[in-house]
């Protein structure tokens, strides 16, 4: 069964690293926010602990329900839409969201800072969209 106090606990800790992405973005041009190593170098590791959060709470989901064995992380999405806790809409998203994860860890070097920005500016909804997929859950 799903401890819902896992799910509010790591939805609350998303919301935090959401809430100082907001901050960080907010009222700047992509010229200060490149040029700002303190800036992008926070953005880049709350981003990164935003969506470690959606994967942790969708890890306990499938492990807690007992809906199958994640090999890789985008298993955890396919899982949760097949067992109908997330749309194929959500399902898309989440492992769109998990191949982004996996550049900023995995290809640090090469990250493109125009592509996080544009990210901080128009998609932290996406985010927020699955965390309130899984609340509904609980």
């Amino acid at each position: 069964m799903v401890k819902k106090e896992i799910i509010l606990e790591r939805s609350q800790k998303c919301n935090e690293y959401l809430k100082q992405l907001g901050k960080i973005v907010k009222d700047i041009e992509f010229k200060e926010f490149n040029n700002n190593p303190l800036l992008y170098g926070s953005a880049e590791r709350f981003l990164h602990l935003s969506i470690e959060a959606l994967i942790d709470i969708g890890n306990h989901i499938v492990s807690d329900d007992d809906l199958g064995r994640v090999n890789v992380y985008k298993d955890i999405a396919v899982i949760l839409a097949e067992n109908n806790y997330l749309n194929e809409e959500e399902k898309e998203l989440f492992i769109r969201i998990i191949a982004f994860r996996n550049i900023l860890v995995h290809d640090y070097m090469d990250l493109d800072r125009n592509v996080i920005f544009n990210l901080l500016k128009n998609n932290l909804n996406d985010i927020r969209g699955l965390l309130k997929s899984y609340l509904n859950l609980v």
